[in-house]
């Protein structure tokens, strides 16, 4: 690599981590691969304990975000009351919230706590976030607006 690529990719990497900022401002549901979770069903967590990949045939729009589910029956008790169990951030990395950013999140890095449904960018990150769950939960909750309206 040459030095002048190498000064260009230092001015450019400051500018990528606000990417994640602005993506947040334009959506308030994490959502890839064309649905949120990563096209899991959030009412799974909750019924069958584990993360549950949905059908792609069963959907339900909520907050700007397709949600898959597994079954017809998990999509009438989300459409019946989404709040209860649509992920806490927009289904952004917990951790990241509670650290006053906005990160991706893996369906596998996953804790109900109070209720609540919470999404971490990895195992790894979900680890570190248990240690200290309710104080990050505390702590993404007071950031979290500011995060929605990308300030």
């Amino acid at each position: 690599m040459s030095v002048d690529t190498l000064r260009r990719s230092l001015l450019f990497a400051p500018m990528l981590l606000l990417l994640p900022r602005i993506a947040n401002a334009l959506a308030p549901t994490f959502a890839a691969a064309g649905a949120a979770i990563r096209g899991y069903d959030p009412v799974a967590y909750f019924t069958r304990g584990e993360p549950t990949p949905g059908d792609p045939a069963i959907t339900e729009e909520y907050q700007g975000a397709v949600w898959r589910f597994a079954s017809v029956e998990h999509r009438d008790l989300f459409a019946a009351d989404p709040a209860r169990y649509a992920p806490q951030y927009g289904g952004y990395c917990a951790w990241a919230a509670s650290r006053n950013y906005v990160a991706s999140t893996d369906p596998r890095a996953w804790e109900i706590v109070d209720g609540k449904l919470y999404l971490n960018f990895s195992r790894l990150t979900h680890a570190r976030w248990t240690l200290r769950a309710r104080t990050n939960i505390a702590k993404g909750d007071a950031n979290w607006p500011g995060l929605l309206a990308g300030n």
